[in-house]
């Protein structure tokens, strides 16, 4: 027992790795996004503001935004009455009734399901290219290879060192929480058994007495625990973080970096065809669908039935369509989303995931050209890594490969709800020339499957709060169109004079140097703006 105990020691000296940051002394309210700096001292939207003053009263029509995601739980007490219906389609009698090639897609689309299930988890961009170009060079002479192969066995060797230190990377990382985890419940177990309890406390703790070496250790560092968990913590819940921990690196280790994995054998689609549509089902769940209606509840969720939280817009339909798994998305499944989401009548995409590696860019560049001929605003977060994605690659991206650029896209990055230090979110990228504008992510209150709620953080929620802001735009002043509004909400952002912040990867920077605004979304003064430029119209004609 005492070797098992000192190992539980040594293990919980590693953190967790999650997305927050740490709230000042006093509570923070769950809809802190919506809230006003002047009216609540909040960095939010100001959505709520909005509402009370300048659109009070308005008369406004309904738009649907489109949430390309891990799935959605349709049936949550705070979604269930702005989900999106295809009136079109006759629910569950197996025939295609609207002819547009998918069956009975009465709420939406899965791209990631087949006849037989659903893909979860998937692998990484980063394994299948590495799985690809190993097929190919592997086992190459480099000395009979032609000047293209050449470059083509050079970028493999990158891909292949880049792959195996992330592997390996993973690999331990996994092994340091299985450890942490398992040991963890087994000590906690022990010292239930010898104190008698079915739950344990300080006070409990505190009164046992030993001699025995491991188990004084073991009191000492659960003691200390709870004094790092503080009084608005609990024992279960920092259990419940290592385990997200253990299931994190398991998925990554099981299937991400796995390359005998192959998820396609459920969807059942022709993977050397990039330019196939019609495959999937209707499932728009899924069976994890926790990331997707968090995203779905920050835009839309019912604001009139007071239950749970309210979202930002007000006159919203959610059109589920999923596409995202536990790993990478597929380039062919983004592209076929946005294409099913445009047919459909999304006036908004949401795209709330992203990757370093993009093999079959051309075809999602194809995809993104056609929502912006059809007036489609795409709204993309720019990632968690806490990179300048001006120098780092992140995909699906604005720019097309000619170097032309989409005119209907937005990047967002991540703030938190004070105008100081930790103004940005940590893990947030940024980029002066690629991301447009940040938007609330840490620390989000939003809806989660079961009718329950829960706290998130990422860009994966500023991008839904940039959303929720445009969609209010489009339903209140329907004579705009997409580049309009990504227009007012890019001139409207609220600006920060000479506001020093934390950058995500180290030093202080001005914040107006972190995205092509400089600013944070903004829906009070967006719908000022709205308004002047529809005055300004009214009094020309």
């Amino acid at each position: 027992m005492t070797k098992h105990l000192i190992r539980v020691i040594f293990f919980l000296v590693i953190t967790i790795p999650v997305f927050s940051q740490t709230r000042p002394g006093k509570a923070i309210p769950n809809d802190w996004f919506l809230r006003d700096p002047e009216m609540d001292s909040l960095q939010g939207v100001s959505a709520e503001r909005a509402y009370k003053t300048l659109l009070k009263g308005q008369p406004s029509r309904t738009v649907i935004v489109a949430v390309i995601d891990s799935g959605i739980d349709i049936d949550h007490e705070d979604l269930k009455s702005v989900i999106w219906t295809n009136e079109k389609e006759i629910p569950g009698n197996g025939i295609d009734d609207d002819k547009n090639g998918y069956v009975d897609d009465v709420h939406g689309w899965n791209f990631i399901g087949g006849a037989n299930g659903n893909v979860n988890a998937d692998t990484y961009e980063l394994t299948r290219e590495y799985i690809r170009l190993k097929a190919i060079y592997g086992n190459a002479d480099e000395s009979k290879l032609n000047k293209k192969q050449k470059a083509e066995f050079e970028n493999f060797k990158k891909i292949e060192d880049k792959y195996t230190k992330l592997k390996a990377k993973n690999e331990q990382q996994y092994r340091l929480y299985s450890s942490l985890y398992n040991n963890v419940l087994h000590s906690i177990d022990t010292m239930k058994s010898l104190l008698g309890v079915d739950t344990l406390s300080p006070e409990a703790l505190k009164g046992f007495e030993t001699t025995e070496p491991g188990l004084l250790f073991a009191k000492g560092f659960l003691l200390n625990m709870y004094r790092n968990i503080g009084e608005d913590g609990s024992l279960e819940e920092y259990v419940e973080e290592l385990k997200e921990g253990y299931d994190y690196y398991g998925v990554i280790v099981k299937y991400g970096y796995n390359e005998f994995y192959d998820s396609r054998k459920i969807v059942g689609d022709d993977v050397n065809n990039p330019n196939e549509k019609y495959y999937g089902n209707n499932d728009v769940t899924g069976p994890d669908a926790t990331h997707g209606t968090h995203v779905a509840g920050i835009i839309a969720a019912d604001r009139k039935n007071d239950l749970g939280i309210k979202g930002i817009a007000d006159n919203v339909k959610i059109m589920p369509v999923r596409a995202v798994p536990n790993g990478d998305e597929r380039d062919k499944d983004i592209a076929n989303a946005i294409y099913y989401a445009v047919d459909n009548g999304a006036n908004i995409i949401n795209m709330s995931f992203g990757k370093s590696f993009s093999p079959e860019k051309e075809i999602v560049d194809k995809a993104v050209h056609y929502a912006e001929k059809k007036g489609v605003l795409l709204i993309h977060a720019a990632g968690n890594e806490a990179e300048d994605i001006d120098v780092e690659k992140n995909f699906p991206t604005r720019m097309y490969a000619d170097g032309k650029e989409a005119k209907n896209w937005m990047e967002v990055g991540a703030s938190a709800w004070g105008a100081d230090d930790e103004f940005v979110g940590s893990f947030s990228n940024y980029g002066k020339k690629s991301v447009s504008l940040f938007a609330p992510g840490v620390d989000i209150y939003s809806t989660v499957p079961g009718s329950k709620y829960k706290n998130e953080s990422g860009t994966s929620m500023a991008s839904p709060s940039t959303a929720g802001v445009a969609a209010i735009l489009m339903s209140y002043f329907p004579e705009l169109n997409a580049e309009q509004v990504k227009g007012i909400l890019m001139n409207s952002a609220r600006k920060f004079d000479n506001l020093k912040v934390q950058k995500p990867d180290g030093g202080r920077v001005n914040f107006n140097q972190l995205s092509i605004s400089g600013g944070l979304v903004n829906a009070y003064e967006a719908v000022k703006m709205a308004q002047e430029m529809k005055n300004q119209k009214a009094l020309v004609k």
